[in-house]
């Protein structure tokens, strides 16, 4: 194993530290190891947070700052946050709106986010879940009950996020976010496992010439394993396991978001994104708003998700807002 870190045991801890240096507009709090705005709303507002397993960068701390997260909070690499770090990431996004947690379809997640919801309702803090699942490759895998929860993340963190910037009330994010999600589907690709600095050795043995079809961001198994085939072929298969699920219409508009899993190069990526969007234009679907880039990673896994959301005049609007986070900012 070849990584850029001083030791297995401290890589979080150490990240968080020089997320804290690089972007002074965070306020990243080490010990309790979750991350806020520096600057928080003056007025009364709805907070958004989420969380999750590290590993994933820049998902979840990449997204927090105006426009989208109030809070997040990463757990260890792949391993959920523990309810007394959410329900600290809660408190601090707490502006007397009460808050909403955007949980990705993971049991742990799901367990720990539930917890930390109830003790804050304990201490008088309304809270609504946003259950996040959109990958349509397995159901039921290793690491969940149902479906997991993938790059549709993106989308309803900033458009849920635009939404309670806007002053919204509590349950009006909540059910965007929940549209959102209802309306988005993923799907994923990988041509090499990813290696966790804990494990010291990729997840799974993936020979040179094979690719793994319906892979997870935690390293997954997908629906099934085949020979390498060309970008054109990938996104098609992908493509087709999306709208046989969500089937869209001529007349529908789409957020497409073509994403790398941490070790796919930008050319390769905007090729993806090419073939996306002419197999999508082939049938008549517009796509009004795009996404390209490392947004939800799966460490250093050499691969690819497309995610395709059928979004309506408000989610495009609100889709629009500015956004000013590390990894996201326009319009401001």
């Amino acid at each position: 194993m070849k990584k850029f870190i001083n030791s297995a045991e401290s890589v979080l801890s150490d990240a968080l530290a020089g997320l804290a240096a690089a972007h002074p507009e965070l306020r990243v709090d080490v010990d309790q190891k979750i991350i806020t705005r520096a600057t928080a709303p003056h007025r009364a507002k709805v907070g958004l947070v989420s969380g999750g397993g590290s590993g994933h960068e820049p998902l979840h701390g990449g997204f927090v700052g105006a426009g989208m997260l109030d809070a997040a909070c990463p757990g260890e690499v792949f391993t959920s946050p523990v309810p007394d770090q959410i329900l600290a990431a809660t408190k601090a996004a707490n502006r007397g709106a009460g808050v909403v947690h955007v949980v990705k379809n993971y049991t742990g997640d799901v367990m720990n986010f539930q917890m930390a919801a109830e003790l804050a309702a304990d201490e008088g803090i309304a809270v609504r879940t946003v259950l996040v699942d959109d990958d349509v490759a397995v159901e039921d895998s290793t690491w969940t009950a149902g479906r997991r929860g993938t790059g549709a993340t993106v989308f309803v963190e900033k458009i849920a996020g635009a939404h309670a910037e806007a002053g919204s009330d509590l349950d009006g994010v909540a059910e965007i976010a929940r549209r959102v999600n209802a309306a988005s589907r993923s799907f994923a690709v990988a041509l090499t496992a990813c290696t966790t600095p804990a494990a010291g050795r990729p997840g799974f043995d993936l020979p040179d010439d094979e690719m793994e079809i319906g892979v997870g961001i935690h390293g997954e198994p997908g629906r099934r394993r085949e020979k390498l085939a060309s970008a054109k072929e990938i996104v098609a298969t992908a493509l087709d396991a999306i709208l046989s699920d969500h089937p869209l219409a001529p007349t529908d508009q789409t957020i497409v978001l073509v994403n790398g899993l941490g070790g796919t190069p930008l050319l390769e990526l905007y090729l993806v994104f090419g073939e996306v969007a002419t197999a999508l234009s082939d049938k008549g679907i517009t796509v009004a708003r795009t996404l390209v880039g490392n947004y939800v990673t799966s460490l250093d896994m050499a691969g690819v998700s497309i995610t395709v959301c059928r979004a309506d005049e408000q989610m495009l609007a609100l889709w629009d807002a500015p956004v000013r986070t590390a990894a996201l900012r326009w319009g401001c």
